[in-house]
Protein backbone atom coordinates (compact mmCIF):
# COMPACT_ATOMS: atom_id res chain seq x y z
CA UNK A 1 0.00 0.00 0.00
CA UNK A 2 1.43 3.40 -0.65
CA UNK A 3 1.83 5.67 2.00
CA UNK A 4 -1.61 8.71 2.33
CA UNK A 5 -0.97 12.11 2.39
CA UNK A 6 -3.15 11.86 5.65
CA UNK A 7 -2.86 8.73 7.32
CA UNK A 8 0.85 7.76 6.69
CA UNK A 9 1.24 4.24 6.33
CA UNK A 10 -1.77 2.06 5.85
CA UNK A 11 -1.26 -1.72 7.17
CA UNK A 12 -2.87 -4.81 7.39
CA UNK A 13 -3.40 -4.89 11.26
CA UNK A 14 -4.87 -7.34 13.98
CA UNK A 15 -8.63 -5.95 12.95
CA UNK A 16 -8.35 -4.92 9.65
CA UNK A 17 -6.61 -2.08 8.36
CA UNK A 18 -4.94 0.49 10.36
CA UNK A 19 -2.89 4.07 9.95
CA UNK A 20 0.59 5.23 11.41
CA UNK A 21 -2.18 8.20 13.25
CA UNK A 22 -3.52 6.97 16.47
CA UNK A 23 -5.85 8.59 19.03
CA UNK A 24 -5.57 9.73 22.51
CA UNK A 25 -7.47 11.90 25.11
CA UNK A 26 -6.69 13.03 28.41
CA UNK A 27 -10.16 11.31 29.45
CA UNK A 28 -9.12 8.02 28.52
CA UNK A 29 -5.36 8.32 30.49
CA UNK A 30 -3.40 9.69 27.25
CA UNK A 31 -4.04 6.10 25.71
CA UNK A 32 -2.34 5.72 22.25
CA UNK A 33 -5.55 4.24 20.48
CA UNK A 34 -5.62 2.10 16.93
CA UNK A 35 -7.03 3.56 14.30
CA UNK A 36 -9.19 0.80 12.18
CA UNK A 37 -9.96 2.28 8.65
CA UNK A 38 -13.07 0.69 7.00
CA UNK A 39 -14.65 -2.52 8.15
CA UNK A 40 -13.09 -5.78 9.45
CA UNK A 41 -15.30 -8.59 7.93
CA UNK A 42 -17.62 -8.29 4.40
CA UNK A 43 -20.99 -9.50 4.42
CA UNK A 44 -20.11 -13.17 4.18
CA UNK A 45 -18.17 -12.57 7.18
CA UNK A 46 -14.74 -13.06 5.54
CA UNK A 47 -11.79 -10.94 6.43
CA UNK A 48 -11.40 -8.14 4.08
CA UNK A 49 -7.86 -8.56 2.49
CA UNK A 50 -7.94 -5.81 -0.37
CA UNK A 51 -7.01 -2.15 1.50
CA UNK A 52 -9.17 0.86 1.53
CA UNK A 53 -8.73 2.78 -2.10
CA UNK A 54 -7.33 6.62 -2.14
CA UNK A 55 -10.94 8.03 -2.19
CA UNK A 56 -11.84 6.11 0.93
CA UNK A 57 -8.63 7.01 2.96
CA UNK A 58 -9.76 10.31 1.99
CA UNK A 59 -13.24 10.20 3.04
CA UNK A 60 -12.27 8.23 6.11
CA UNK A 61 -9.57 11.49 6.62
CA UNK A 62 -12.18 14.05 6.51
CA UNK A 63 -14.64 11.93 8.89
CA UNK A 64 -11.88 11.54 11.47
CA UNK A 65 -10.86 15.46 11.21
CA UNK A 66 -14.70 16.48 12.01
CA UNK A 67 -14.74 13.82 14.96
CA UNK A 68 -11.15 15.48 15.92
CA UNK A 69 -13.30 19.12 15.84
CA UNK A 70 -16.12 18.14 17.80
CA UNK A 71 -14.49 15.18 20.19
CA UNK A 72 -15.56 17.79 23.05
CA UNK A 73 -18.99 18.06 22.59
CA UNK A 74 -18.95 14.09 21.13
CA UNK A 75 -17.29 13.43 24.64
CA UNK A 76 -19.84 14.59 26.93
CA UNK A 77 -22.72 13.08 24.45
CA UNK A 78 -20.44 9.90 24.97
CA UNK A 79 -20.55 10.07 28.94
CA UNK A 80 -24.28 10.54 29.30
CA UNK A 81 -25.33 7.91 26.95
CA UNK A 82 -22.97 5.29 28.74
CA UNK A 83 -24.64 6.40 32.47
CA UNK A 84 -28.03 6.63 30.74
CA UNK A 85 -27.35 2.89 29.69
CA UNK A 86 -25.90 2.39 33.28
CA UNK A 87 -28.84 3.07 34.98
CA UNK A 88 -31.54 1.21 32.22
CA UNK A 89 -29.05 -1.98 31.83
CA UNK A 90 -27.15 -2.21 34.72
CA UNK A 91 -27.91 0.11 37.80
CA UNK A 92 -30.54 -2.71 39.13
CA UNK A 93 -28.01 -5.08 39.94
CA UNK A 94 -25.10 -3.29 41.14
CA UNK A 95 -27.29 -0.74 43.15
CA UNK A 96 -28.49 -3.35 45.03
CA UNK A 97 -26.71 -5.33 47.58
CA UNK A 98 -29.51 -8.01 47.88
CA UNK A 99 -29.42 -8.91 44.05
CA UNK A 100 -25.33 -8.37 43.37
CA UNK A 101 -24.43 -9.73 46.65
CA UNK A 102 -21.74 -6.31 47.17
CA UNK A 103 -22.23 -3.17 48.39
CA UNK A 104 -24.02 -0.87 45.66
CA UNK A 105 -21.59 0.94 43.10
CA UNK A 106 -22.96 4.28 44.13
CA UNK A 107 -22.85 5.21 40.72
CA UNK A 108 -25.76 8.05 40.76
CA UNK A 109 -23.75 10.36 38.53
CA UNK A 110 -22.19 10.80 34.84
CA UNK A 111 -18.88 12.39 36.97
CA UNK A 112 -18.92 8.73 38.87
CA UNK A 113 -19.85 6.59 36.18
CA UNK A 114 -17.28 8.18 34.03
CA UNK A 115 -14.48 6.17 35.96
CA UNK A 116 -15.91 3.24 34.45
CA UNK A 117 -15.21 4.23 30.60
CA UNK A 118 -11.81 5.43 30.38
CA UNK A 119 -10.32 2.60 28.54
CA UNK A 120 -11.06 3.15 24.45
CA UNK A 121 -10.35 -0.52 23.04
CA UNK A 122 -9.94 1.14 19.23
CA UNK A 123 -11.63 3.60 16.93
CA UNK A 124 -13.15 2.44 13.36
CA UNK A 125 -13.53 4.66 10.57
CA UNK A 126 -15.84 3.63 8.11
CA UNK A 127 -17.84 4.75 4.97
CA UNK A 128 -21.05 6.98 4.59
CA UNK A 129 -19.31 9.28 7.29
CA UNK A 130 -20.15 6.65 10.20
CA UNK A 131 -17.58 5.82 13.13
CA UNK A 132 -17.10 3.45 15.57
CA UNK A 133 -15.76 4.03 19.23
CA UNK A 134 -15.18 0.89 20.90
CA UNK A 135 -15.03 1.01 25.05
CA UNK A 136 -13.69 -1.87 27.60
CA UNK A 137 -16.56 -1.29 29.80
CA UNK A 138 -15.65 -1.76 33.26
CA UNK A 139 -19.08 -2.46 34.69
CA UNK A 140 -19.41 -5.51 31.78
CA UNK A 141 -16.06 -6.18 30.41
CA UNK A 142 -17.73 -9.27 28.07
CA UNK A 143 -20.03 -6.92 26.05
CA UNK A 144 -18.10 -3.91 26.28
CA UNK A 145 -19.73 -0.55 25.06
CA UNK A 146 -19.59 0.90 21.65
CA UNK A 147 -20.90 3.83 20.22
CA UNK A 148 -21.63 4.21 16.67
CA UNK A 149 -21.71 7.77 15.19
CA UNK A 150 -23.35 8.87 11.56
CA UNK A 151 -22.68 12.21 10.48
CA UNK A 152 -21.14 13.42 13.92
CA UNK A 153 -24.15 12.08 15.97
CA UNK A 154 -24.85 9.17 18.25
CA UNK A 155 -26.80 6.97 16.38
CA UNK A 156 -26.58 3.51 18.56
CA UNK A 157 -25.13 2.44 21.75
CA UNK A 158 -24.45 -1.46 22.53
CA UNK A 159 -22.26 -3.74 23.33
CA UNK A 160 -18.97 -3.97 21.40
CA UNK A 161 -20.46 -5.66 17.75
CA UNK A 162 -23.53 -4.44 18.03
CA UNK A 163 -23.82 -1.25 16.83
Amino acid sequence: MAIHRYWGDVEQDWAGFSSEITFSHPFFSEQSITIFLGEEFDEDGEEIEDAPTENQLNAFAETYQNFIANFEDHLREIQNRAFERYQKLYAHYYENPEKSGKPALNIDSVEKHNNYIKEIMFLRILEDDTIKLSIRYQIDTEHGLEFRLENGKIVAVGGIAET
